[in-house]
């Protein structure tokens, strides 16, 4: 079994970018951004895994929408 290292990247990593969003949506979406990594570099390639950041995917969209709703910071 190769390491994930040798492994493609899955194309579902690219979401978790947040590098261009604005400065206080950035700050919700760094956690799920810091755990997709954990979970894609520690956990075998499979389905699970697929699963695993997809769920994680919905996760960080609806905490992004929600934090939206917050005040803008001055």
């Amino acid at each position: 079994m190769p390491e994930q290292d040798e492994a493609p990247r899955p194309p579902i990593m690219r979401y978790f970018q947040f590098a261009h969003l604005p400065e206080q949506l950035q700050a919700v979406a760094l956690p799920f951004s810091k755990l997709a990594y954990d979970l894609y570099t520690t956990l075998p390639p499979g389905p699970e895994l697929s699963v695993a950041l997809r769920k994680l995917l919905e996760s960080k969209d609806a905490a992004v929408r929600a934090a939206l709703d917050l005040p803008l910071e001055t």
